[in-house]
């Protein structure tokens, strides 16, 4: 049977859509650790902020602290429903 290689697969395999990481919780040698947590309740770890790897490679330190800081602030799972946050917030012109 072959493997499929489209929808879910893609998106969270390795690749240019896959690959997903944290990029609320670097770990101590520089990478970013895999996304999501065992357990929110026993768990440590604050809620993840996860992107794709290419894309946390191309955010600056600012941005990144920036959409985590963001994401944190908004209580999360209300009506069972995940929240979501822009990653880049661009700014308006006036």
């Amino acid at each position: 049977m072959a493997k499929p290689t489209g929808g879910l697969t893609a998106w969270f395999g390795k690749g240019s859509k896959g690959d997903w990481v944290d990029i609320g919780a670097k770990k101590k040698n520089g990478k970013y650790q895999s996304c999501g947590r065992k357990s929110a309740t026993k768990s440590k770890r604050k809620y993840p902020k996860c992107v794709p790897r290419s894309k946390a490679r191309s955010m600056t330190a600012t941005q990144i602290k920036s959409a985590v800081a963001r994401k944190r602030s908004k209580a999360q799972g209300v009506g069972g429903k995940p929240t979501n946050i822009k990653t880049i917030v661009r700014k308006k012109k006036s």
